[in-house]
């Protein structure tokens, strides 16, 4: 199928790769909860509001990566329905030709703010026995504090928030606040749902002048795991997982919320493997470096073997088998104009 013209898929770094690992296994255990003997009388549903265009590009192979979307159509046991939807018009009809003909998956194009409370949400209520799970990957500070505490509200709600610290540090939490933007503290304050974060991220009692001190994500992110508890109300949240570039600054922190601490089960183990695999990570770019670095200074240092398998692991081979043409919706001839 062709590409909608002017079409670039978003290219994604490593981090966003394991982020939808993570996705896509706390699906398939949402799923098959639900859908097990004894649980038919619930409709359980999947969103995501940022859904792009269905397709990524890894920037480590170049290759194309299924996004959350099309993850969520291929777990099995399949949820009852899915809702898609994006702000991108040209992704919104990547994605549709990506899903071809499915009577329960619906794709909307448009602001998630309005279409979630408007059209997505009232076909998630918890009398009428449907529960959803919700994913909010924005792309920085778009998703709006009354959308969260809508899903936190509704008691049938399980949702994954991508946390844009990064976002928020490069716009917003400046180490002189003064200069901000008027704009982009309007979009802080409708992240966080007023402007109680500006007291959270700066502190003025750690110098003898009272100037503003800027404080660090994890102080930002903890502040905002405890409003989803006590504002939007969701039971169980847990300790979010930062998610870090490769230069090891933390890009955004994964959220996870729910009513039950059954979802704190199914994520637990999904955080200790995620951990196994960032440090897999880490270690293969450390061990990499370091061999750049003795080829430059001419050593006779010797890389080992294990650790030469190392920096070619595990982590690799699961992309290069995503790449290219070992995806089904990929043919040997595909250069990227087509998904």
């Amino acid at each position: 199928m062709d590409r909608p013209s002017g079409l670039r898929f978003d290219e994604i770094g490593y981090w966003s790769e394991i982020k939808l690992d993570i996705v896509r296994e706390y699906a398939t255990a949402y799923s098959t909860i639900l859908s097990a003997p004894g649980q038919h009388r619930f409709h359980h549903i999947y969103i995501d509001a940022f859904a792009g265009a269905g397709v990524h590009v890894s920037k480590a192979t170049g290759g194309f990566v299924l996004g959350s979307p099309l993850n969520a159509l291929n777990i099995n046991p399949p949820f009852r329905e899915y809702h898609f939807i994006d702000l991108d018009r040209r992704k919104v009809a990547a994605l549709r030709d990506a899903i071809g003909t499915r009577p329960n998956a619906y794709v909307y194009s448009g602001d998630c703010n309005s279409i979630l409370q408007e059209q997505v949400f009232p076909r998630a209520r918890y009398e009428d026995f449907h529960r959803a799970l919700c994913l909010f990957d924005p792309y920085g500070l778009h998703l709006q504090w009354k959308i969260i505490e809508t899903a936190g509200r509704m008691k049938s709600v399980d949702m994954l928030l991508n946390f844009p610290v990064g976002d928020m540090n490069r716009n917003v939490l400046w180490r002189n606040p003064e200069g901000v933007d008027a704009a982009d503290i309007a979009r802080m304050d409708a992240f966080w749902g007023d402007r109680s974060w500006r007291d959270i991220a700066y502190r003025t009692n750690g110098n003898l002048f009272g100037y503003p001190e800027k404080e660090d994500n994890e102080t930002v992110a903890e502040a905002f795991r405890q409003r989803l508890k006590t504002v939007s109300g969701f039971e169980r949240v847990a300790r979010p997982m930062p998610m870090r570039n490769s230069r090891g600054s933390t890009v955004y922190y994964l959220f996870f919320a729910s009513q039950k601490s059954v979802a704190e089960h199914i994520i637990e183990p999904q955080k200790c493997a995620i951990r196994s695999k960032l440090n897999l990570q880490n270690a293969s770019r450390a061990h990499l470096s370091a061999l750049l670095e003795g080829g430059r200074r001419g050593s006779d240092d010797k890389i080992t073997e294990s650790q030469q398998g190392l920096a070619s692991g595990s982590v690799s081979r699961r992309t290069r088998r995503r790449a290219g043409s070992d995806t089904p919706w990929a043919t040997s001839s595909d250069t990227g104009s087509s998904i």
